[in-house]
């Protein structure tokens, strides 16, 4: 079993930045992916930024050019760096971990955007 602990939201206003983590605890096997999710009111869980343990990135359109997605794999930890940020940025961002048919979630952290 995984557990992933989500920390770094919080409240800044449009244009500001903030750096999200990740750590990951329990059995974990190597070559998998993780990233970031983020679910706003109304709207169904969408993809921010997957890293591979190899280092390829995957971003939203809507997010590319502002966030950075980063491992350390040696401390099990995912982060991610969010310039710029807008008011429709505002949602609980959850952190994510998947190897092979395994998929694991954190509990959200929310990040909040005020115009």
């Amino acid at each position: 079993q995984v557990q992933l602990v989500e920390s770094g939201g919080g409240l800044v206003q449009a244009g500001g930045s903030l750096r999200l983590s990740c750590v990951a605890s329990g059995t974990i096997r190597s070559m998998n992916t993780m990233g970031w999710y983020r679910q706003a009111a109304g709207i169904q869980r969408e993809l921010v930024a997957t890293v591979t343990w190899l280092g390829s990135t995957t971003y939203a359109d809507s997010v590319k050019g502002r966030f950075t997605v980063s491992r350390d794999n040696a401390k099990n930890t995912v982060y991610l760096q969010m310039n710029n940020l807008k008011p429709e940025d505002t949602a609980v961002f959850y952190c994510n971990l998947r190897h092979l048919t395994n998929n694991y979630w954190g509990q959200g952290t929310q990040v909040t955007v005020s115009s």
